[in-house]
Formats: C-alpha cells, sequence, structure tokens
C-alpha cells in the first residue's frame, strides 16, 4: 500500500502504522496498558503544561519519519514548543523531541528493537520504554555522533530526563498496584499542578 492510499484509508476507528509500504495493525490495548499510557500521558502533559515546554500527544496522533518510510503511533510524545511548527492536523511531520512507548505482549520486537533504530536515526532526543511484562523503565538519550546512550540512574534513584530538567518516573510508580496520584507526583518534580491556589 503507498503512502497516499495508507493515508486515505486508515481512519481514526483504525489503529495501524505504515511501514515502507507494509500496513502493521496494532492490537487493542489491554487495559493495564491504556490506564498506564493515559497516566503518562496525563503527567507528561501537565508538566509540559506548567512549564509551557510545547506539546504533548498520543496514542493515536502519528508521526511521519519520511526518509525512512514510516507512519508511527507512539503512545506518549512530545513536541518541543520551538518545533510546534512540524505539527499538522492528523501527525507530526518529522521525529518528536520525545517517545514513550509502553511495551504488551505483541510489541516487544516492535519497540526494543524497529522502533528503537528508527527513533534513533531521525534525531528522536529521547526515548523511553515502559514495559509491565518485564516490570522495566529504561531510557535513552541521544548523543551526537554516538546514537542512543542509555540513561542510568543511581541506585534507588528515579529514572531523570536529560532533555527536560525535573521530569521523572521512579520505578515503583507504573509498576504498583494503583498508579500514584498525579498531585504528589508533580509536586516532587517541583510543579504546582495547582499555582492559583492559596499559599
Amino acid at each position: 500500500m503507498s503512502e497516499d492510499e495508507f493515508v486515505a484509508w486508515c481512519d481514526e476507528d483504525t489503529r495501524a502504522e505504515w511501514v515502507d509500504g507494509e500496513v502493521v495493525f496494532m492490537a487493542p490495548d489491554s487495559g493495564e496498558h491504556e490506564d498506564l499510557g493515559w497516566w503518562l500521558k496525563t503527567l507528561l502533559r501537565m508538566f509540559v503544561s506548567q512549564r509551557d515546554l510545547g506539546l504533548v500527544r498520543g496514542p493515536n496522533f502519528m508521526i511521519r519519519l519520511s526518509e525512512q518510510r514510516r507512519r508511527r503511533l507512539p503512545d506518549v510524545l512530545f513536541i518541543a514548543r520551538e518545533r510546534s511548527h512540524l505539527l499538522r492536523p492528523a501527525h507530526l511531520e518529522g521525529a518528536p523531541d520525545l517517545c514513550i512507548e509502553v511495551v504488551s505482549s505483541d510489541s516487544q520486537s516492535r519497540d526494543r528493537r524497529e522502533k528503537y533504530l528508527e527513533y534513533e536515526k531521525a534525531g528522536v532526543r529521547e526515548y523511553w520504554i515502559v514495559d509491565p511484562l518485564s516490570r522495566t523503565l529504561e531510557g535513552y538519550s541521544l548523543q551526537p555522533g554516538s546514537g542512543f546512550q542509555r540513561i542510568i540512574p543511581e541506585e534507588d534513584e528515579p529514572l531523570l530526563s536529560r532533555l527536560l530538567p525535573g521530569f521523572h518516573l521512579r520505578h515503583s510508580w507504573p509498576f504498583g498496584q494503583t498508579l500514584p496520584n498525579f498531585i504528589s507526583v508533580l509536586r516532587e518534580m517541583g510543579v504546582d499542578p495547582d499555582p492559583n491556589r492559596p499559599a
């Protein structure tokens, strides 16, 4: 299928990606995957909004990597404010600044190998992989001339973003019995979720 045919065919009710002429259908999300993706997107959106850093989209907002002939659907993506001119009504023309993928049983290879290499090549500045299956949390930062480098937290410390100072995830947050409250998490990150509240 050509890219133009894919764009015409793939409507808002169809979860599919386009990879060099091939259509890749996305399996329906589990409840855990949907909850975790929503939590991550909302947390990042609140953090970014309070600091006026840019925009957060996902999981049904496509990115177009034209040089690689790819149209992908990251679970969560961030676009810095100074790059907002790359936004189109239904997709981002180029690489996001940050991609977060929540791994599911059918996406292990796609998220850990295919998308890792594609995002690295496209110039995604930071790539985070949240894997509820293996209960692992990984972050990669793009280094000029050497590609993605693993962000390795200090012992018992959170995974810290190098792209968004202050934004971080503790290992216990996405993998606990319940997802933590946004307000407490944001305050730990130094963001007041209600800046208008009385002191």
